[in-house]
């Protein structure tokens, strides 16, 4: 069994959007629908593409609220937990971790959960480049 895979945002945004991903995402998806095995998402990202579309950074037809219950309503893809040791380990990432409090809350949550985190931010597969986290570049 391949470790679950915990969306970045923007890997989310992409995926509603049908947005290209690369060989290796489509791959890691692939086989995790293959096992029936979740694919998460952190509750974190709600909040995340709502700032986004209150900026005007993020045009969407529908409600942000909208948006993030199609995305959790979808085959196989399921809301992260979101815990006080999570949010608490964020502030003390080891390394020198992304300053977005976004990132640091997604790579706790996958450093906890024993997740790989599907992302373009190039911070972030940094980190994971640095040993600190698991990562799919999408």
């Amino acid at each position: 069994m391949t470790r679950p895979i915990l969306l970045d945002t923007c890997a989310a945004i992409w995926l509603m959007a049908d947005e290209a991903l690369s060989a290796t995402a489509v791959d890691a998806i692939d086989q995790a629908s293959d096992m029936r095995q979740a694919i998460y998402v952190s509750p974190f990202t709600a909040w995340e593409v709502g700032l986004l579309v209150a900026r005007g950074r993020l045009p969407l037809a529908v409600t942000p609220l909208t948006w993030f219950n199609a995305l959790t309503s979808q085959d196989l893809v399921e809301l992260a937990d979101l815990t006080p040791e999570i949010l608490i380990a964020s502030s003390s990432l080891p390394g020198t971790p992304p300053n977005d409090p976004a990132d640091r809350i997604i790579i706790a949550t996958a450093r906890q959960q024993g997740m790989m985190v599907m992302t373009r931010d190039r911070l972030i597969l940094g980190y994971a480049d640095a040993g600190h986290v698991g990562a799919i570049a999408c």
